[in-house]
């Protein structure tokens, strides 16, 4: 009897067993042990506070750490230099944590001065540990990161183009294009000038003399508006029948697309234009001054991890004896071929609605048009 009824225990058992989709035969205290190792498996490594002078350390949200050094983080990029794989490029976006060795600036958005001290940052916080006090950030609010203390030399950046043609034979000539970008990006503001020059010479001949320098200042009010206080182009170029022009104008912008892979912003505002001209008919005044309206438009959009497609446009309206309405525009392929060196091609596009005659009454063409190639340095 005794027999018969543990065989049906037995049967019971294994019978509910299968129901429930459990394997009887696994002893219950093994189920403790895999729960704990599957736990551990799951969580994520967190190295120590690394210690002064030593490296920086980040992971990324597939869990990879990297070390080396923090350089900076602006506009939604961070730069990172690492020992074994150089400096490197890294979207904020794809950064879940970060252990800063050294001092580190930060700029918070809606404050006036910067935050520093040593930096950690875990998933949406961001905090910055100074002598004993820790003060913690949501890490949305954060607009820029700058290894070390503040200085000036962290809020500067530039690059140089330089495309040259020089060829002899037959026919002699010599082609020289220039470019140089300067930025100053601080929390709260920005400073850009830009120049842009064309010379060239065929058999001793002057055939191009072409020169652009155009700076701006931008105060942000928020993460996306800004005022323009001050506008500042001059140009020149003597085969359009222009000695000389000064632009002065102000305005406001917006930043109509932020993000790590993208910017698009536009401007506009009231100006005043100035034009010296290069000859004109004896009858005609050689200068020409108008009240004017200007507008601009810049797209930087990250093609992929090498790759920058760089649209620019600017134009200025004034009255018909100073050209009527103008315009410069720009297309840049820019391709990195070293951490600090670009191959970039561009195409460039100026119109004058309503050129000047010269003084043997020749009307200089209303379009020109360019397509440059060079090699640019970035510091």
């Amino acid at each position: 009897m005794k027999i018969s009824r543990i065989v049906k225990t037995v049967s019971n058992i294994l019978l509910l067993g299968m129901i429930m989709g459990l394997n009887p035969y696994v002893m219950a205290e093994d189920a403790p042990t895999a729960t704990a190792t599957t736990g551990a498996e799951k969580a994520a490594w967190t190295p120590p506070p690394p210690p002064p002078d030593d490296f920086d350390w980040i992971q990324l949200n597939s869990g990879e750490w990297l070390k080396g050094e923090f350089k900076v983080l602006y506009d939604d990029s961070v730069e990172f230099d690492s020992d074994e794989l150089g400096l490197l490029s890294l979207d904020w976006a794809d950064i879940k944590q970060v252990r800063g060795a050294a001092t580190f600036a930060v700029n918070i958005e809606d404050r006036d001065d910067e935050v520093v001290g040593k930096l950690q940052v875990d998933d949406d916080r961001i905090m910055i540990v100074a002598a004993d006090e820790t003060q913690e950030f949501n890490r949305a609010d954060v607009i820029s990161i700058a290894h070390g203390a503040p200085k000036e030399s962290n809020y500067w950046s530039a690059k140089f183009t330089l495309g040259l043609n020089i060829s002899q034979g037959n026919s002699d000539k010599q082609d020289l294009n220039l470019a140089l970008n300067t930025k100053r990006r601080t929390a709260d503001s920005r400073f850009l000038t830009d120049y842009l020059g064309f010379y060239s010479k065929s058999d001793h001949v002057k055939t191009d003399d072409n020169h652009r320098l155009r700076s701006t200042y931008d105060i942000f009010k928020t993460r996306r508006f800004f005022w323009r206080p001050i506008l500042a182009e001059v140009f020149r170029d003597p085969f359009q029948n222009i000695k000389y022009q000064f632009t002065v104008g102000a305005g406001a912008g917006y930043q109509l697309i932020d993000t790590s892979k993208t910017e698009w912003s536009i401007a506009a505002g009231p100006a005043f234009k100035y034009t010296k001209f290069e000859t004109v008919e004896d009858d005609e005044n050689d200068s020409e001054s108008s009240p004017a309206l200007w507008a601009s438009t810049n797209y930087d959009r990250e093609l992929n991890s090498k790759m920058d497609l760089i649209l620019g446009y600017s134009t200025i309206i004034g009255n018909q004896d100073s050209g009527g309405y103008t315009h410069h525009a720009i297309a840049t392929l820019e391709t990195e071929l070293l951490s600090w060196l670009d191959f970039d091609t561009s195409f460039i596009w100026d119109h004058i609605q309503n050129p000047t005659r010269d003084s043997d009454g020749s009307v200089p063409e209303k379009d020109d048009y360019r397509f440059v190639i060079g090699l640019g340095v970035d510091f």
